[in-house]
């Protein structure tokens, strides 16, 4: 709740009633092998203008995501640990060549 916005929508649902995991995975599927940044994940999922509220919550998923393996959070084009990352992060799927 960072310059005294709220969250206007829960951490683990979304509008369709799915899970926000399964909502960013599947928009870094759709992505392929591009990372993607935290707003234009939000973008991909949220309706019109309403997709700063989920800024929040897609870092929270992303740091469990990355604990267990599904995807990887990048910090100036490396993979970052999810436990003490700060600032500008990227979102990608795990490569595997």
């Amino acid at each position: 709740m960072r310059h005294g916005m709220g969250m206007n929508k829960p951490d683990s649902k979304i509008a369709d009633g799915g899970s926000l995991d399964d909502a960013i995975l599947a928009v870094l599927a759709t992505a392929g092998a591009k990372t993607l940044s935290a707003p234009e994940i939000a973008h991909a999922i949220a309706a019109g203008d309403d997709w700063h509220g989920l800024l929040v919550p897609i870092r929270r998923s992303a740091v469990a995501l990355a604990q267990a393996g599904r995807l990887v959070i990048y910090r100036k084009g490396k993979p970052a640990d999810p436990n003490d990352f700060r600032g500008v992060y990227r979102l990608g799927l795990p490569r595997h060549d």
